[in-house]
């Protein structure tokens, strides 16, 4: 994992996503990719009419072309080797294309007040369409310690598995793993499996069963995250169709409403 595809925008998430993806290209010693998106504006027709959308998306080149002369004097400063992308258009399609050398991308959690974009959905559109791990941020993210404590969440699926496999270079680095079984019947895999897995890569991880005891799943993720001081969270993602998902929620859309570390994902 040396290829680390970073969403830049002059947004609220965005310095917590800087300072994550700084960390996490350090501890991988990898390669950061700055990809910043003038995102296509959406508008109503009559004001397209009326060449609003090109007066929109000027605007937006502007604030990113300010966006990126405050921050490349920053980057030149920091030990990691970096190099920056502008592009412009659908924010979904532009790091879709970005990506297909990349891997892992990081991205924000979800920004709900973003004006011309559903950027809440990005993480979930990003893990179907491009097939590569996602670290998705929370807004007030800080950094990332590679070397604290790690939980993942483990229930045998195969969305489990592909981001187990995917985390293995952050979890060498972990001093403490904990694999999260949520003995609630719904488990494919036991942890111990997983656990002989992580080992062969020298990873030696505490397995905690835990029983749901009337609760979600994602409840007993979360706590767990709180109980162990955990620095970031590895699980898979909609392992369910995403129909089911956006009508009934499920673990992946409150974990990336509510997780208070950074989440890697993959599916």
């Amino acid at each position: 994992m040396k290829s680390i595809l970073l969403l830049v925008h002059d947004d609220s998430g965005q310095e917590g996503r800087l300072q994550v993806a700084l960390d996490l290209t350090r501890g991988l010693r990898g390669h950061l990719t700055c990809l910043d998106v003038s995102i296509a504006p959406e508008v109503m027709d009559d004001y397209v009419s009326l060449g609003g959308a090109a007066l929109l998306m000027e605007d937006e080149r502007a604030a990113e072309a300010r966006n990126r002369r405050r921050i490349e004097p920053r980057l030149s400063h920091e030990d990691v080797p970096w190099d920056w992308i502008d592009v412009a258009g659908n924010l979904g399609d532009q790091v879709v294309r970005a990506a297909r050398l990349s891997d892992i991308i990081v991205v924000s959690e979800k920004l709900p007040n973003f004006a011309t974009h559903d950027m809440a959905n990005l993480p979930g559109e990003l893990l179907i369409r491009t097939n590569r791990p996602i670290l998705a941020v929370p807004e007030d993210a800080t950094g990332l310690d590679l070397t604290g404590t790690a939980v993942v969440a483990w229930d045998g699926s195969p969305e489990a598995e592909a981001a187990l496999r995917a985390a293995v270079p952050l979890l060498q680095l972990a001093k403490s793993v904990t694999l999260l079984e949520i003995d609630d019947g719904s488990v494919a895999l036991p942890a111990g499996d997983a656990a002989t897995y992580l080992s062969r890569h020298g990873v030696k991880p505490v397995v905690s069963t835990l029983a749901a005891g009337g609760n979600s799943a994602s409840t007993v993720i979360l706590n767990e995250i709180g109980n162990q001081a955990a620095d970031y969270l590895v699980m898979g993602g909609f392992g369910h169709a995403r129909l089911t998902e956006a009508l009934f929620g499920g673990v992946t859309r409150r974990m990336l409403a509510e997780c208070p570390v950074p989440t890697l994902l993959a599916h």
